[in-house]
């Protein structure tokens, strides 16, 4: 069986060599970027039940998926049973795979990715003046009609939603959320520093900017400064948790100022 270092080579053969001298070689750092393209990929074509049903028919299971298919026309609230499954097809895919390969393929501790607690209290007052700063620029954006067709994900009006079941979707949403900053701040980050200093950030930004495509242009621009700013902070404190209530809380007050809004 060949060594990873030979398949690379016989896949790519001088060319890689040629820009990556073989003392050079990188192999977390291939393992990185390769894992984040299919977690990414995942996310976004198995980010629905549909999706994942019509991906299990292709397999050849066309009358299982018809019966599961007939089985969820049945539940109330369709709207939040597929939102809560996107948040654990995302949680899966950012936090669950990262941590396999982190701790049985790399066998290191994973709360060298981010997940030490010790760095949280250091960041505090720069929690506190960023969320100061980001609430009026929420407020502001939830009385425009883009945003406010954009959240919450949980649509109220739908006939079987209720504040109980919002509720319960911002529970999912958060962990979501864990997912998400650990995807980037802290496997991404955390992974290429050592062969990429501080330019490890910028490269998490460039997918953290794309996953915003589709969503109010403001939103997709903030992105670009709030991974910039939320991964310098898990850089130099090796803790992503701050930027997990930041980002929650900012998310959380986009979609209680756009509910108070459209009252």
């Amino acid at each position: 069986m060949l060594k990873f270092r030979q398949l690379v080579q016989s896949l790519f053969g001088d060319i890689f060599y040629k820009y990556h001298p073989k003392e050079s070689f990188d192999k977390k750092v291939l393992v990185t970027i390769l894992v984040s393209v299919f977690s990414l990929v995942a996310i976004q074509y198995l980010n629905t039940i549909q999706k994942s049903l019509q991906l299990i028919g292709w397999m050849g299971f066309e009358h299982q998926t018809t019966s599961i298919s007939s089985l969820l026309q049945k539940i109330d609230d369709y709207q939040l049973l597929d939102l809560n499954y996107w948040a654990l097809c995302s949680f899966f895919f950012y936090f669950i795979v990262p941590v396999l390969i982190i701790k049985y393929s790399w066998r290191e501790n994973i709360a060298s990715y981010g997940l030490s607690l010790k760095g949280i209290t250091k960041g505090i007052r720069f929690y506190l003046l960023f969320l100061l700063i980001m609430l009026p620029l929420v407020w502001f954006a939830s009385q425009t009609d883009q945003f406010q067709h954009s959240y919450p994900f949980y649509k109220l009006h739908f006939p079987s939603s209720s504040v109980k079941h919002l509720l319960v979707w911002e529970a999912f949403y958060f962990l979501q959320f864990v997912g998400l900053e650990f995807f980037f701040r802290g496997f991404m980050v955390h992974a290429l520093k050592k062969r990429f200093g501080y330019y490890s950030i910028f490269i998490m930004v460039i997918p953290y900017c794309m996953i915003h495509f589709g969503k109010p242009l403001p939103e997709t621009v903030g992105a670009i400064i709030a991974g910039i700013v939320l991964g310098s902070m898990s850089l130099k404190s090796n803790s992503i948790w701050l930027g997990v209530l930041l980002h929650f809380s900012v998310a959380l007050s986009m979609d209680f100022f756009t509910v108070w809004n459209m009252q």
